[in-house]
């Protein structure tokens, strides 16, 4: 393990406006607020946070010109509600199921509501990040985060196991990695990593074969991952 798994953050045009809707649709709670990042707790060890992107564009799935890079899935107890109030809160319903359906968020990012009917309120249940192969980034981020691999299929793999914030990788046929900070190919999300030496993280990230992408502050820095999506390093 080289550090722990401190937030996944959205990019939005209003941060404000989308920390509102998962506040309202979830009942996450506000940790943590500046004008250009809301940090939100879920209640049971995630953090999701929405960061300010003036240059957003949105996802426009299943369009692969415009792709999602992941996703949310959230669990709900009764699916015909969940999507209810999704929809009212601002939510676009993309795609029905019988257990579960597919919606984008006011900034765009697609997220999944399923059926969860063994707990009375919405609960994420994971991140689902694309990538060009599920083996290989889920190998990455099981050494990066000290998460096991816990399942593994065709063109999936889920590092962690269930209730200690999962992370699932799927790949995706023509897969369009961003590049940050070209508003081209926009990131769409990033996970932030918390560690206790940057210079030492870095080291090992850039051996498991993440690329450094020469930004950061006084504590904290950027990088790409094997699949091209930025994540960050951040120590206290």
């Amino acid at each position: 393990m080289i550090g722990t798994l401190r937030a996944v953050a959205l990019d939005a045009p209003d941060a404000r406006r989308l920390a509102a809707f998962y506040t309202a649709l979830a009942g996450w709670t506000e940790q943590y607020a500046e004008p250009d990042w809301i940090a939100l707790g879920t209640g049971d060890g995630w953090r999701i946070a929405v960061q300010l992107s003036p240059d957003h564009v949105p996802p426009r799935w299943p369009d692969p010109a415009y792709p999602q890079q992941a996703h949310l899935d959230l669990g709900v107890p009764d699916l015909d509600a969940g999507v209810a109030r999704a929809v009212e809160l601002g939510a676009e319903l993309l795609r029905e199921h019988e257990s579960w359906c597919t919606l984008a968020d006011p900034a765009g990012h697609p997220f999944d509501l399923y059926l969860f009917p063994n707990r009375p309120q919405t609960t994420l249940t994971g991140v689902t990040i694309d990538c060009p192969d599920a083996r290989a980034l889920s190998g990455f981020y099981a050494e990066l985060l000290g998460k096991p691999v816990t399942s593994e299929g065709v063109g999936v793999a889920t590092i962690g196991e269930p209730g200690a914030q999962p992370l699932t990788f799927q790949r995706i046929a023509g897969y369009r990695a961003p590049r940050w900070p070209d508003p081209a190919y926009p990131q769409q999300f990033h996970l932030d990593v918390t560690v206790d030496d940057v210079e030492a993280a870095e080291a090992a990230v850039l051996r498991l074969g993440a690329t450094s992408l020469s930004a950061g502050g006084a504590n904290w820095r950027v990088y790409a991952d094997p699949a091209g999506k930025p994540f960050c390093l951040c120590s206290d």
